[in-house]
């Protein structure tokens, strides 16, 4: 690498849809909000050809974060795919947000990609989050590079965050994180900054000026000959170690000169393999310039050392009803198999799938079955329909550029897919099959909403469709208790996301209101009741009188009804209608207007009529009945307690468990994991950590996840029950 004469590939810097897997190279950018991972995208494209000097695609538009909602947010907020061509290779970028409530769509790039590049900024180094994220891909076996950007600030060392990526990244192997090129300074400035000019191929020893806007190549000085060999010595032991040549590291300790095409070979090898993971370095033009520093090799490395889609790891695939299914994956000849990684709207075309074809060949015009399974719990109903391939394409910023297929290992767009969503499988008509979701982080701060007004009302229901068939990561839940739609979200940007989609992209204005947790009420000690409910006035008359005694149960116990009448008081046939009546008050509540639970009610003795009583008149003395106890008896307040595991840093063991129990959280116990983690689990109120997802990052920096699940109701403290009550009454 490096050692090889580009020319300008103009107007061929247009990637089109690849004839075969090996021209095909799936790239995913990583890194956190900030970094220049949109700058670098659009930097490759430069250097590719595929945009002009301005920096714009050839037929107008920008490149990446052309998305009015990210002009307003000033931040990637979904996935973008560039596809450029180099070489002969056709590279998918895929541009991931950075910032944490759109991890979403950061995993749907994994998914879809089969190798990262991780972009970390010499001004801000590495984050928790990276590391977090470095580890992901690590369990998973994908390759990865590393590139610095930002090396024009102030106190910016190439060197330094060299060290620093070595320390975070290479695990019991520092060794494996090395550079691939040292950065050339040009002339100090008055600030006493030397800006990054220029880059000196180790394995080639050459140099690479970018000062004029064009890569220029030639020698190095003999003032930089020291720096050189010595990280030269370095990169070689590092390329060696991981060879897959037992005997080239004894070859080379015995003083061998190893040719550097082998080492080239040797390193392009390991790379693919996910265990030698380079460091290098890269800068956007200057405004007029060509190339953008370091882009040039970075294309390099990408089509040379990233594996093709032929070598990544088959995804398991089953048919619909769930029996596994072996394919040749990435085989173009093969049944198709393809998977939609990411759902957008366009509001001239509609709805546009982004798929990723795994196996065989996607064409237009070709019906497909559409299957989805697996995420009932956040909106998505199971779905096994046939659809008809519409116009395919490759996007390029605003542009779709016609294609007539898709093969194995590439990826391209498909327009009006009404069944398919985010997650769903592409497969034959014939032959449906399924492959397994990915993994996606659960939504954990609610966002209550109700319609603006009537006409957003009618909407309502279809935006919300549309928006969660776009977002697996957002969870719709219509409440049941609380009567409230409540869009579960990542944090407070997913949730500004997901209201400015709706009024934008939907048409429906929503406002926020406060959001409720599911309360219940229960009987505080024994208490009784007598209903009575007699109407002789006109007509057919009403009569029934019953007398019930309530109980408190342990919790999790439920409504218990038990019939205690002698002598035919109540007539056997009305005995279920006074059941009926009283678990139907006990469903509406008692007290406050929560469902009433973990109680038994006795029914003790009753009067009838011989032509006035009724299955509806017994219902409402059963009715009656369950009120007046609850008006003798003291009635608690229950609230939901959620059981919750946090994944922290020990560094935040004590700040996170310090503040649980300010939630009135009970600490049941922590638990080391690798990393230098630890897992928390508690107990804690759900009213006090509605807005944890948000709480816990400010908290750990990031660097902390957390779930949850209902444990059970239990009593609520008074003070925290008569505030609630102070609060209904304020609002009514």
């Amino acid at each position: 690498m490096g050692d090889k004469a580009h020319t300008h590939p103009g107007a061929a810097g247009r990637a089109s849809a690849a004839d075969r897997p090996t021209s095909v190279r799936n790239v995913v950018l990583v890194g956190h909000s900030g970094a220049g991972k949109t700058t670098l995208v659009e930097a490759l494209a430069l250097t590719a050809g595929a945009l002009n000097r301005a920096g714009r695609v050839e037929d107008g538009g920008c490149v990446s974060d052309y998305d009015e909602m990210e002009h307003r947010q000033q931040r990637s907020v979904q996935l973008s795919l560039v596809p450029v061509e180099w070489d002969g290779i056709k590279v998918n970028l895929l541009d991931t947000p950075g910032y944490a409530d759109f991890v979403g769509e950061l995993r749907a790039g994994l998914r879809a990609a089969d190798a990262a590049l991780f972009v970390v900024s010499a001004a801000d180094g590495v984050d928790g989050s990276t590391r977090m994220l470095w580890e992901e891909c690590a369990a998973v076996g994908m390759p990865r590079a590393i590139v610095v950007t930002h090396l024009e600030a102030a106190r910016a060392d190439f060197e330094e965050m060299t060290r620093i990526c070595a320390d975070a990244f290479g695990g019991d192997d520092p060794d494996a994180v090395l550079p691939l090129y040292l950065p050339l300074h040009g002339p100090q400035a008055p600030d006493g900054h030397a800006p990054v000019t220029g880059l000196v191929g180790l394995l080639s020893r050459k140099l690479f000026d970018y000062a004029s806007g064009e890569r220029v190549e030639s020698e190095p000085g003999e003032d930089q000959l020291p720096r050189l060999d010595e990280a030269r010595s370095l990169l070689i032991e590092g390329i060696i170690s991981e060879s897959e040549d037992e005997t080239l590291m004894e070859r080379y300790l015995g003083g061998e000169q190893v040719d550097v095409k082998t080492l080239v070979e040797d390193l392009e090898r390991a790379v693919a393999r996910g265990v030698f993971f380079p460091v290098l370095a890269a800068a956007p033009a200057a405004e007029g310039a060509r190339q953008g520093l370091g882009t040039v090799e970075l294309l390099e490395l990408i089509t040379r050392g990233f594996p093709t889609p032929l070598e990544r790891a088959a995804p398991r695939v089953t048919t619909p009803d769930g029996a596994p299914r072996e394919l040749r994956m990435c085989d173009p000849d093969e049944s198709l198999v393809a998977e939609v990684v990411k759902t957008s709207s366009d509001p001239y075309v509609g709805r546009i799938s982004l798929i990723r074809v795994f196996s065989g060949t996607l064409r237009a015009d070709q019906t497909v079955h559409v299957s989805g399974h697996g995420l009932a719990d956040r909106g998505h109903e199971d779905h096994d329909v046939d659809e008809r391939i519409g116009a395919l394409s490759t996007p390029f910023g605003k542009q779709q550029r016609p294609v007539s297929h898709v093969i194995a290992g590439d990826l391209a767009c498909v327009a009006k897919l009404s069944r398919a969503e985010t997650g769903d499988t592409i497969s034959a008509k014939d032959d449906p099959l399924l492959m397994a979701p990915w993994d996606m982080p659960d939504p954990l701060l609610p966002l209550a909403i109700q319609a603006h007004s009537k006409p957003d009302e009618d909407k309502l229901s279809q935006g919300l469709a549309r928006l969660v068939a776009e977002d697996p990561t957002m969870r719709l839940e219509q409440n049941q208790d609380t009567h409230q739609v409540v869009l579960w979200c990542l944090g407070e940007a997913h949730a500004d996301v997901a209201l400015e989609r709706l009024r934008s992209r939907y048409g429906v204005q929503v406002d926020v209101v406060p959001h409720r947790v599911s309360l219940r009420e229960t009987f505080g000690g024994k208490a009784a009741g007598r209903g009575r409910h007699v109407k002789q006035s006109g007509g057919h008359g009403q009569y029934a009188i019953c007398e019930i005694e309530v109980e408190p149960l342990p919790g999790g116990s439920g409504i218990e009804f038990v019939d205690k009448v002698v002598g035919g008081a109540v007539p056997r046939q009305f005995i279920p209608s006074v059941e009926k009546g009283v678990r139907a008050q006990a469903a509406k509540g008692v007290a406050a207007g929560h469902p009433l639970i973990d109680v038994r009610v006795t029914l003790l003795d009753g009067k009838a009529h011989s032509v006035d009583s009724s299955d509806a008149a017994f219902q409402t003395a059963g009715a009656l009945a369950l009120r007046e106890a609850a008006a003798e008896a003291k009635i608690h307040l229950l609230e939901p307690v959620a059981e919750v595991s946090v994944l922290v840093g020990d560094d935040y063991v004590g700040t996170v468990m310090s503040d649980l129990s300010g939630r009135r959280g009970k600490v049941l116990g922590t638990e080391q994991t690798s990393g230098g983690r630890t897992l928390i689990r508690a107990e804690v109120p759900e009213m006090e950590i509605e807005r944890y997802a948000v709480d816990l990052r400010s908290l750990s920096h990031g660097t902390a996840r957390f779930d949850r699940r209902y444990a059970r109701h239990e009593p609520m403290p008074q003070q925290v029950a008569e505030r609630l009550r102070e609060e209904l009454r304020a609002a009514s």
